[in-house]
């Protein structure tokens, strides 16, 4: 069987630069999972002494914070300087732009609508960056519920899918007198995602390769859905089933922003396994 990996896939340059100042901090702890993928941050604990934390409370004047790469709301990142906590921030750069903007829209009085899930770590953060009133919605029809006055600035999840942001600001555009409407989608998204659709169409079957937590990993799988219905969303080569390869020609794999290259190639090697006769 052939199997091919798509053009663009697996660490992004955040979970890059992440995972470096991570290894380049020894016995430290990350607030929160530095990022989605469980086998990784064991790896950092592993060979790095890199420990994980959830609880705020738990950093002591003079420890030191590793913050992840989907960032933490502001009010947590003051206490832990308020603290005298030793903060070394690996916020994606591209997390830290749509803070940036919910901060300075809504100090000029707009309303902020933020384009993405509630409940993801870096949603909260940015939601928290915002000094005014702030709504979240998950799909365009969500909009219409709102009461957002005439001033609206518009952020993404930088995950996220610009066709469904696009309908998100076409609605916006038909009701409101000014929208100012900022593209916070990251570029990595934007070419794995294109790589994971090109790739599905030709492929029998697909696998992509993250986290089960993980939002980039999850649009991956859905956009490869919708071009090849053998598509499959695993964490590592233990999830693989061989009654999948059955038949199968044509394997494409992609891999979200936070798979090491490591859990990529035992993949491969594990689908060579069972797709041999």
């Amino acid at each position: 069987m052939k199997i091919q990996l798509a053009e663009s896939y697996g660490f992004c340059f955040g979970v890059k630069r992440a995972i470096k100042i991570a290894e380049e901090n020894k016995n430290s702890a990350t607030y929160g999972p530095l990022i989605h993928n469980a086998n990784e941050i064991e790896r950092l604990k592993r060979d790095f002494n890199v420990a994980l934390s959830e609880n705020l409370d738990s950093f002591k004047s003079g420890d030191t914070a590793v913050i992840r790469t989907h960032g933490i709301p502001k009010q947590e990142l003051e206490l832990l300087h308020e603290r005298h906590v030793d903060v070394i921030d690996a916020t994606c750069p591209y997390v830290t732009k749509p803070q940036q903007i919910c901060e300075e829209m809504s100090e000029q009085g707009y309303d902020i609508l933020i384009f993405g899930d509630e409940a993801h770590p870096e949603i909260k953060g940015v939601k928290s960056y915002a000094t005014g009133r702030a709504y979240v919605v998950n799909s365009a029809e969500e909009v219409d519920a709102l009461n957002l006055r005439e001033k609206v600035a518009v952020v993404a999840q930088t995950t996220r899918r610009i066709e469904d942001y696009q309908k998100i600001v076409g609605k916006l555009m038909m009701s409101h007198k000014e929208v100012r409407v900022f593209n916070t989608i990251c570029n990595a998204t934007f070419d794995n995602q294109d790589a994971v659709y090109k790739l599905a169409r030709e492929s029998d079957i697909m696998i992509v390769i993250g986290g089960k937590n993980s939002s980039n990993t999850k649009q991956l799988h859905s956009i490869a859905l919708d071009a090849c219905f053998n598509s499959y969303h695993i964490e590592s080569q233990e999830d693989l089933q061989s009654q999948w390869f059955e038949g199968k020609n044509f394997c494409g794999i992609s891999a979200g922003a936070s798979t090491p290259d490591w859990i990529i190639q035992a993949v491969i090697e594990h689908i060579k396994l069972l797709s041999q006769p």
